[in-house]
């Protein structure tokens, strides 16, 4: 998860911190908090994963696939369904 926590995080062009803070944690551990779900040395709970997710506009599978190559389908997945969704 922590690889693609940063990447999502990075392309969406927030700080760690601010991440954190737009997902609900204390402006005082935001930084910290994400910093330690990048270099996975802790793992959030699902409840803010969903937060996180929301944030960067991610679908919460994106986080879990096992292979690179699913959550990169599943990304694009996400993507797809807001535009066509936009279209309507």
């Amino acid at each position: 998860m922590g690889k693609r926590l940063k990447i999502a995080r990075i392309n969406a062009g927030l700080k760690q911190a601010e991440l954190g803070v737009r997902a609900g944690l204390d402006e005082e551990s935001a930084s910290a908090r994400i910093s330690s779900y990048e270099n996975e040395v802790h793992a959030p709970d699902f409840r803010l994963v969903r937060k996180i997710a929301a944030v960067l506009d991610v679908p919460e599978a994106y986080f879990y696939a096992v292979e690179d190559e699913l959550a990169e389908f599943i990304l694009q997945y996400h993507r797809h369904r807001k535009t066509y969704r936009a279209v309507e």
